[in-house]
């Protein structure tokens, strides 16, 4: 889902707020936590999941196209971590289209069902 499609989305949700409004929330709620990661602070979303910045260490690369080592500096990059409810909500449904789609062979391993 793009950021697009989530303001149409909540916008047929919630009748009663303008499209404006509804896009103006969205875009300052995005804003507001890429702040909060710039400030190298945690997100914690209750039952959703949390934001935070994990950092890689520098390392030694390769130039794919030349083959040739390059030194990467290290960074930090962002990580979401689900939330208990979450992971159940997903899991709950991943589990009900994977027995429409998926079968067990002889050994209990799953195979695609052919469509």
């Amino acid at each position: 889902m793009t950021k697009s499609e989530l303001i149409e989305v909540i916008a047929k949700k919630q009748s009663n707020l303008s499209h404006k409004d509804i896009e103006l929330a969205v875009k300052t709620i995005l804003e507001q936590m890429t702040r909060t990661l710039e400030e190298r602070e945690r997100i914690e979303i209750r039952g959703f999941g949390s934001f935070s910045l994990h950092l890689r260490s520098a390392r030694l690369g390769r130039n794919p196209k030349t083959g040739e080592p390059v030194k990467l500096p290290e960074k930090s990059v962002p990580h979401f971590k689900a939330g208990k409810e979450l992971r159940e909500r997903v899991n709950i449904s991943s589990k009900t289209s994977k027995t429409s789609k998926t079968s067990k062979t002889k050994k209990g391993k799953q195979r695609s069902k052919k469509r």
